[in-house]
């Protein structure tokens, strides 16, 4: 990169440099579907409050119906969705996020619901943007689309999605598709890509019909583009351009709704229900049980619902019941495992070199990865005793974005400082 900068004229390394700052500004203010930026789930902001209470709630928005789906951010607009009626109707609507006031909001489907588990309901799935169009999944309710200011633009039946638990697996974008992953116990069950003006399908790979909830990650090694998605038998990779299946990695035993992370050229995978943590080297093809994976380690502590994340060298996740473990990224190797509190479904964050994890309470624990556990702050926004938060955090220009069954927190000072 330096080699080419020094064949730039002045004017044109100006102008290089502008647009490398515009992009990461771009990254820093806007957190365009699940994971953020880069899907890892990682800021790249500084100045992110590390202590707080509901004092420094900047602003509380009561929200309509009862949703889970984590905030969306593009610039001054906040999507989320929800489900009115116990899933008769499903909304996708627009926030202001300087004050949390209501933009737009549309009805996006009313019929009869499907199944669905009491931890989980009718909106789950978060949005998506590039910054012109919205996309919102809701299982038998369809994915929706919606340009920025509200206007409707299509619409797509993806199937039954039967099964006792619902749906929850986020849209994303690749390119100029809309990736979804249509888990389900149904004949439909499939890895879908639409186009993302019109709705149509660009291609369409079948998958076995095992429930699932799991948000495709794309990823980009030396070689080439894949697109990564845990699921019930194990992890796959895929040709986001075609989706074609590239290779499979055994899982150890089912679910697989927790997104991998990817880090140091391995992909880091949680099962779900009880059973290995394990990394896999991705550009395989075909069955790599064997020949990718690079080591697995047992992991005996329940159900996991968050996904894990990678800071440096460690690798930090939590199970459902508060035991949070720190592996060493190379070898899998045990660093510590201890009970932080309990009920955690959210995924953390990361800002910093520190993690942010969030439980259903709506208490946050920040962590400094390391040897041994080092908890920076325990922090709380005394919520109402019927709020649950299962959403993810959202970081935006100094501020932290929490999202309960009901209602919307904005954490933080102003939109340029931030509770420290």
């Amino acid at each position: 990169m330096l080699a080419s900068f020094r064949c730039l004229a002045p004017s044109a390394l100006v102008v290089v440099v502008f647009l490398i700052s515009a992009e990461r500004l771009e990254a820093e203010i806007n957190w365009p579907g699940w994971g953020g930026p880069t899907g890892a789930s990682q800021s790249a902001e500084t100045g992110l409050p590390l202590k707080w209470t509901a004092d420094n709630v900047q602003w509380k928005a009561n929200l309509k119906g009862i949703g889970q789906s984590t905030p969306v951010i593009w610039g001054q607009q906040i999507f989320l969705t929800a489900a009115l009626e116990n899933g008769k109707q499903r909304i996708v609507f627009c926030l202001d996020r300087r004050d949390g006031k209501l933009l737009w909001e549309q009805v996006a489907w009313t019929g009869e619901p499907e199944e669905s588990h009491k931890m989980n309901g009718w909106a789950s799935a978060m949005c998506t943007t590039n910054g012109k169009v919205v996309v919102a999944f809701f299982g038998r309710g369809g994915l929706h689309a919606y340009s920025l200011d509200g206007q409707h633009l299509w619409s797509r039946d993806l199937g039954r999605f039967d099964g006792p638990w619902g749906t929850a697996a986020s849209p994303i974008f690749h390119g100029n598709l809309v990736i979804q992953n249509c888990d389900s116990e149904s004949k439909e069950a499939s890895l879908v890509a639409v186009d993302s003006q019109t709705g149509e399908t660009v291609w369409s790979t079948p998958r076995a019909t095992w429930r699932g909830w799991s948000t495709p990650l794309v990823i980009r090694t030396s070689e080439r583009v894949e697109m990564i998605l845990n699921g019930h038998e194990g992890v796959r990779g895929y040709d986001p351009a075609t989706g074609k299946e590239l290779w499979f990695c055994k899982g150890y035993n089912g679910r697989g709704e927790p997104v991998p992370a990817y880090a140091h050229g391995l992909l880091y995978v949680i099962n779900g229900l009880p059973g290995e943590l394990y990394a896999v080297r991705p550009g395989g093809a075909g069955d790599v049980s064997e020949t990718q994976r690079a080591w697995h380690v047992p992991r005996k502590s329940g159900r996991d619902l968050p996904s894990p994340v990678v800071i440096d060298n460690y690798l930090l996740s939590t199970s459902m019941a508060g035991i949070m473990f720190c592996n060493d990224c190379r070898t899998g190797k045990e660093l510590w495992k201890e009970r932080v509190g309990a009920n955690y479904s959210s995924s953390p964050i990361v800002s910093e070199g520190r993690a942010y994890f969030q439980n259903d309470a709506g208490e946050t624990v920040v962590i400094n990865p390391g040897e041994k556990l080092e908890i920076v702050a325990t922090n709380t926004l005394s919520p109402a005793a019927d709020e649950i938060f299962r959403a993810a955090l959202v970081p935006s220009q100094g501020q932290i974005f929490s999202r309960s069954t009901k209602a919307l927190y904005c954490i933080g000072t102003s939109a340029s400082g931030a509770a420290k």
